[in-house]
């Protein structure tokens, strides 16, 4: 059976991973798989408590993004149609290690592997990295009242594990390839020809 090509887009919480998974897949007319955020109902009360709600929070994201995938490889990947996501599911293992520990942590780690063991990963990943300072901006530009007041040090710590987590893959996934665009010098929304530079580059490697 064939296999399509598989675009993740990633970054930390305000990078503008939506944004460009949603230009790009208009731009090369392929599906595009969103996340669920906003609809995940412990968010406003893990920001709140973290301690508390870290467990559920996290393992609705999963059981979601679980979901999305396996639908999409069904739906698309197994039958040789390109999809981009705006998330690669190896964020939960980011998230869960910073507000997860002990048994807790280990659990959750047991069932990531179970769930994600089978599930496709990615042919590309775009990686939008981006300081604390630009990350704030965007996210108080689009307004999302449950992040409006986000530890900074949650923030900061999240750029650093982003970084190593791409490290990470880079090793562990070697036949993935990763594009990282400087998000605090590249505005691919206002001006037109940085986003084209990043299509071209896509193109080029999914051709």
């Amino acid at each position: 059976m064939s296999t399509g090509s598989f675009i993740a887009v990633e970054g930390p919480i305000g990078a503008g991973k939506t944004t460009l998974s949603t230009m790009l897949s208009q731009e090369l007319n392929i599906p595009l798989l969103k996340e669920i955020v906003e609809e995940n109902p412990f968010l406003g009360k893990f920001y709140d408590n973290i301690e508390e709600w870290s467990f559920q929070l996290e393992m609705f994201f999963l059981c979601n993004r679980y979901k999305q995938l396996e639908d999409t490889t069904t739906k698309y990947i197994q039958h040789g149609q390109q999809v981009i996501s705006d998330y690669h599911i190896y964020k939960n293992l980011i998230f869960a290690q910073r507000t997860l520990s002990g048994v807790k942590w280990e659990k959750y780690r047991q069932i990531y592997h179970i769930l994600t063991g089978d599930l496709p990963k990615p042919d590309l990943i775009i990686y939008i990295r981006a300081d604390l300072q630009t990350l704030l901006k965007r996210i108080q530009m689009r307004g999302r009242s449950f992040e409006q007041n986000m530890d900074t040090a949650y923030l900061e710590q999240l750029i650093i594990d982003y970084d190593h987590a791409m490290a990470s893959l880079a090793e562990s996934e070697p036949d993935t390839k990763i594009i990282t665009i400087d998000g605090n010098q590249i505005d691919f929304v206002t001006h037109r020809e940085q986003f084209d530079l990043i299509v071209s580059e896509v193109k080029e490697y999914i051709k």
